[in-house]
């Protein structure tokens, strides 16, 4: 069943979908959809402000292109800093995520 994704996850993921390359809000979202085996949705109301605080910190840019389907679309990418920064929350998330299983593991 989808769900929506969860709080302060958001910026890592679109960070990470960026990281393969420059892609346009819909596809980012496709993207994370499909990554996550249809798990994650990411409704244009949680993705547009993400990437506009993204681009606010520099972490990514945004440039007029055309999309796949041949419309004017807002085309994101990620910047130098937005590479650091990605590496930088991934390996925050990686701890947090080891904690969290330690403490779900059976005792004994």
């Amino acid at each position: 069943m989808p769900t929506e994704v969860l709080q302060g996850t958001l910026d890592l993921m679109v960070l990470r979908t960026l990281a393969a390359g420059a892609n346009h809000g819909w596809g980012i979202a496709q993207q994370i959809q499909e990554r996550s085996g249809d798990v994650f949705l990411v409704n244009q109301g949680s993705l547009y402000p993400s990437l506009h605080r993204l681009e606010e910190e520099g972490l990514v840019t945004a440039r007029w292109g055309v999309s796949e389907n041949n419309r004017r679309a807002r085309i994101y990418e990620l910047t130098k800093q937005g590479r650091k920064q990605l590496q930088t929350e991934t390996q925050t998330w990686e701890r947090l995520a080891a904690a969290v299983a330690r403490v779900l593991a059976p005792v004994g």
